[in-house]
């Protein structure tokens, strides 16, 4: 009876109702009917759902933890969060979760969660690597990339990265790979680079070799690995510091120059993050060191016009911050920032007001990231059943 109700709507008008509903409804219409469960699950309804509109106000914030459970023993949680209002008066918007298959020991701190890139998130500790949607909770453990290093050279995962190839509409990841030789042939100055590619579409590595190109050494911080405007970036350091970025369409590299108040001696570390459409970089003072009341402000930058080096704007100077790194950027005006102690502040970068969130976790461990929900599928995906934690 229910198919015969839907079958006497035209599709484009079922699609159009269904796209204006919450996405908890459109899961549960899934199974109303197998013409709907059809609809839903075609490429054609999940990309107009990515594409339909939405504003800062349908932003979820995922808030990744680990919490020391024994010796060397850390759970890691995710929570999903929203607030009526731009305060600290969080709720949650579904259940936690458990991270799953990520490593629980102390290396829980080196965890990366990088995305949102069109409805999904790469979960990663550098040995597993896990796709997930978190929306619809469904996530895939991906085969680890199959390769290693001759006898006699070590290698080593630099740069992590995860995009989307709109040439050959695919998720591919990117690993940046760096080689050298260990004694008795251990040399700083042979070094060489190599690209793991891992494609969704036809869940298989490959390994590119670019042991040609003078890259720069690719530094990782919590905040760092951003996939914008079709290439994937991370902070390097060459003759100067630097991005690097890393077109995922072409698989070509180049280099794009800070400010000219970053320098290898200005005692700053970096993330990178979207404000208001635009590439942002945010430099603050390096953990641990002692501030300088007088010097070590967070400045956040903005390049107006994506590649051009002369638009670089200082947007705004906050005062100086004890903090282990920034995190995300929520509804354009909240950063969010873990402190060295590992509980979670808030900036308004309107009035430059700081909070210190009633939210917390193991030193180092916290990770943000802002998504809107989607219906992205992943091929082999896995439904997450970890209750609500009490």
């Amino acid at each position: 009876m229910t198919n015969g109700i839907v079958n006497k709507f035209p599709e484009d008008v079922l699609m159009y109702l269904i796209l204006k509903l919450p996405i908890k409804s459109i899961l549960r219409f899934k199974s109303i009917s197998k013409s709907l469960y059809n609809l839903m699950q075609s490429s054609t309804f999940i990309n107009r759902h990515l594409n339909h509109t939405t504003s800062t106000k349908d932003e979820i914030i995922l808030f990744k933890r680990s919490v020391k459970e024994g010796h060397n023993e850390f759970r890691s949680i995710m929570s999903f969060l929203s607030s009526y209002h731009d305060n600290d008066d969080f709720y949650h918007v579904s259940p936690d979760l458990d991270v799953p298959h990520l490593t629980s020991t102390t290396s829980c701190i080196f965890h990366r969660f990088i995305g949102p890139c069109r409805g999904l998130i790469l979960l990663t500790d550098k040995v597993e690597t896990v796709l997930f949607n978190p929306a619809t909770r469904n996530y895939r453990l991906l085969q680890p990339s199959p390769y290693d290093s001759p006898l006699g050279f070590h290698r080593s995962i630099n740069g992590v990265a995860f995009g989307f190839d709109s040439i050959s509409n695919d998720y591919k990841i990117i690993r940046l790979a760096e080689v050298r030789g260990e004694p008795p042939f251990y040399c700083y100055t042979v070094i060489q680079w190599r690209v793991e590619i891992y494609e969704l579409s036809i869940d298989s590595w490959r390994d590119v070799n670019h042991g040609d190109l003078p890259l720069p050494y690719v530094h990782w911080y919590p905040c760092a690995e951003l996939f914008y405007k079709g290439a994937s970036h991370w902070f390097g350091n060459g003759r100067s510091i630097e991005m690097l970025a890393f077109d995922v369409s072409t698989e070509t590299f180049r280099n794009i120059k800070m400010p000219h108040t970053c320098h290898s001696k200005d005692r700053k570390c970096y993330a990178l993050v979207v404000l208001n459409e635009y590439l942002t970089l945010v430099c603050y003072p390096y953990p641990g060191c002692k501030i300088d009341p007088a010097i070590d402000f967070m400045e956040i930058w903005v390049m107006k016009e994506y590649g051009v080096i002369e638009s670089w704007t200082n947007i705004h100077i906050i005062a100086p911050l004890v903090i282990e790194s920034p995190l995300a950027v929520w509804r354009n005006h909240i950063l969010f920032l873990q402190s060295i102690s590992g509980h979670l502040i808030s900036c308004d970068l309107n009035s430059h007001e700081v909070k210190e969130l009633n939210l917390d976790g193991w030193p180092e461990s916290l990770r943000v990231t802002i998504f809107t929900e989607g219906l992205t599928l992943i091929s082999k995906e896995i439904q997450h059943n970890s209750t609500q934690l009490q």
